[in-house]
């Protein structure tokens, strides 16, 4: 996927009623660009590597390493549905900041932000200084961090709630696990909410333990229970702009596919939502890319705020 030219050559659409679908860009240097589109109804992050690595074995004449599992009923609802909590993360925010004013009033800017290694190790050291938590992932550090920039870069007001959405994979979470190569959606969004004045001024640390605690929520139950919520009232997750909803790829194989060429120089989404989207950076795929969208007012607060 070796491309030093963005003039296009010739590009093959292939469609699956309207959506999914796969798309082709062949440039004159020789390279080219692959498009796909999923719906989340249909795939996650996960299976969509996977198909699009055993798509690539198979194109290079090998044997599909990973045979996909296509049984979803597995994570069908209870046939008598049982929700056994409040699932606040469905639930829509108040804008009392008139922050889709913003979005709807400037140009939406999309950036991206390199963390080194010596910089995620900074966070986690700052995150960890008042000796309010013990230990810290990378991700976690980075999130809270990303979330409270957010947060003051759309100058939000004090008593303004706001809510950090991110992914977490299911799969290992059920007992037993879902089959290996299962192919479906099995992530969910974990959350924590707070006001924005508290998130702002109060230190790291207190985002750091707020995204922790929200993990350790997504077990089994919890699963089970947000299953059979969805089943019942056919909600969906909230679009709101004082969201800040996070999807974390550095975990994913896409860099890593091979339809005999080599392996692509790039790879991430085209055109990202409004989410902040962590892509691995660097050879070793130790360093984090961060992409973000925002109005231009809030993207060149944001900026000040990525120089550590």
């Amino acid at each position: 996927m070796k491309n030093n030219s963005l003039v296009p050559h010739s590009s093959q659409l292939v469609r699956f009623h309207r959506q999914p679908y796969l798309r082709v860009t062949r440039f004159r240097c020789g390279g080219f660009v692959l498009g796909i589109a999923l719906n989340h109804c249909i795939a996650d992050g996960t299976s969509a590597t996977e198909f699009m690595n055993s798509w690539a074995e198979t194109a290079r004449g090998l044997p599909i390493s990973n045979p996909p599992f296509l049984d979803r009923t597995i994570l069908r609802s209870r046939q008598s549905p049982k929700v056994m909590s409040p699932h606040h993360e469905l639930a829509e925010i108040n804008d009392i900041s008139n922050i889709a004013a913003l979005y709807q009033e400037h140009q939406i800017q999309y950036k991206s932000f390199i963390f080194k290694q010596e910089q995620l190790a900074q966070l986690k050291k700052t995150a960890m200084e008042d000796n309010a938590i013990k230990n810290c992932s990378t991700f976690v550090a980075l999130s809270a961090f990303i979330w409270s920039s957010q947060s003051k870069a759309l100058r939000m007001r004090p008593n303004q709630e706001t809510r950090l959405l991110f992914t977490v994979d299911g799969r290992s979470r059920f007992n037993p696990p879902l089959p290996k190569g299962f192919f479906g959606n099995g992530i969910i969004f974990a959350h924590c909410s707070c006001s924005a004045g508290e998130l702002i001024e109060k230190p790291l640390s207190f985002a750091v333990r707020m995204v922790q605690e929200a993990i350790k929520v997504v077990n089994e139950d919890h699963l089970r229970s947000l299953i059979d919520h969805l089943e019942v009232t056919r909600a969906s997750y909230p679009t709101a702009a004082n969201n800040l909803l996070i999807s974390e790829w550095s975990r994913l194989s896409f860099s890593s596919t091979d339809f005999g060429w080599g392996v692509p120089l790039q790879s991430g989404l085209a055109s990202p939502p409004i989410i902040g989207l962590f892509l691995p950076y660097g050879e070793e795929r130790k360093c984090i890319n961060v992409l973000m969208c925002l109005p231009a007012p809030a993207m060149e607060t944001f900026q000040e705020l990525m120089v550590m």
